[in-house]
């Protein structure tokens, strides 16, 4: 019973990322199942349950082991401190769960009470025990979907403010479109803001993170992915001259560090191994980041946005930038099952594109 008020404090009232006895190897260990289930092509959807059984097995883990620890508490009493209300006190160990049970909702509800002053204090606590545990839960359950419905509007909205193409470049030529860069900083602050509630939804409720979609926008793979590739692009791509003050906004710099702090938060807590900050063990992925800076330019250009005039110094300065997170979202992103092609559309479109370009000048040449 310790054990588990141990847990339910450091899971519900504590809400820290990475505490709990129980709830964080519980929901690990039924993540893993899921991913082992054999669903074929249903297994996005399978997947998509695991977040709601997680909590349901948490419930019950915490109801069955509350029960189970008052009824080895009333097992020795039976007969003599505790008594069936009519006829023989049975004393096996069921019938001990079965009153420890009963005793954490109402006292009185089984046909067994207390006749010892012990006794009705320990069936008192019970008592009391479970009717916070209760009551914790469902305030638990309702902040946990509350907090859910945060991180689904922030991804949802990403991803339309991206054209629904899961591009970073899109974002930006909507944020300013033709030029305009103050008239999308208010959409830029908000986007900052969301984004710290996200953070610190997954800071307080680490189950939060179980929560998976088959719709890949809704992943905090691709949201954060999104933001951080926006800031990459607004800091190489935009020129100091007509965007210095956007980039030196305290938006773009919130933006930035919590979304950076989510995805190492969640690397350092849910991964068994990962990347650290600012490594890229991959030596040939700075040309295809390159591939995707200078595509990503051309969508500004379009959009009439104000850029740099050396565009060398603004692809060192991007892949110098998204080395620092990068890696940490090729980690979490397969975690969830998603492939990065599902997170990064734009990066094989840009690959892409950069291959079907080589073939073109080798045929010119030819």
């Amino acid at each position: 019973m310790l054990v588990v008020l141990l847990d339910v404090f450091l899971t519900v009232l504590y809400a820290r990322v990475g505490t709990g006895i129980l709830s964080p190897k519980l929901a690990r260990v039924t993540w893993r199942l899921f991913r082992l289930l054999p669903a074929g092509r249903y297994r996005p959807m399978v997947l998509s349950l695991c977040g709601p059984a997680v909590l349901v097995l948490l419930v019950l883990t915490w109801s069955v082991l509350l029960a189970f620890g008052a009824g080895l508490i009333i097992h020795p009493e039976l007969g003599t401190g505790v008594r069936a209300s009519s006829g023989e006190t049975p004393t096996d160990l069921v019938t001990a769960v079965y009153i420890g049970g009963s005793s954490l909702s109402i006292v009185g509800a089984s046909d067994f009470g207390p006749r010892t002053a012990a006794m009705k204090v320990v069936f008192l606590f019970n008592s009391v025990v479970g009717t916070s545990v209760i009551s914790l839960t469902l305030t638990y359950l309702m902040q946990i979907y509350a907090a859910l419905r945060e991180r689904n509007a922030i991804g949802l909205r990403m991803h339309a403010m991206s054209a629904e193409t899961g591009d970073a470049a899109e974002v930006l030529a909507r944020l300013f479109p033709d030029g305009e860069l103050s008239g999308g900083y208010d959409n830029l602050s908000e986007v900052a803001g969301e984004m710290v509630e996200t953070k610190e939804s997954h800071h307080f409720y680490q189950i939060l993170f179980y929560f998976r979609f088959h719709e890949p926008y809704y992943s905090v793979s691709r949201t954060t992915l999104l933001a951080l590739d926006t800031v990459s692009l607004i800091k190489s791509a935009l020129s100091d001259d007509k965007a210095g003050w956007v980039k030196k906004s305290a938006a773009v710099q919130q933006l930035w560090s919590v979304s950076l702090m989510l995805v190492s938060t969640l690397d350092n807590t849910f991964l068994d191994q990962t990347p650290e900050e600012g490594t890229d063990p991959i030596d040939d992925k700075a040309e295809p980041w390159r591939a995707r800076y200078f595509a990503a330019t051309q969508r500004l250009h379009q959009a009439g946005l104000p850029l740099v005039a050396d565009e060398e110094t603004g692809a060192e300065l991007y892949v110098k930038l998204r080395r620092r997170w990068d890696p940490l979202i090729a980690a979490l992103a397969p975690a969830m099952a998603y492939s990065m092609d599902e997170i990064d559309p734009a990066r094989s479109r840009s690959q892409e594109a950069a291959y079907q370009t080589s073939i073109q000048e080798r045929l010119r040449s030819a």
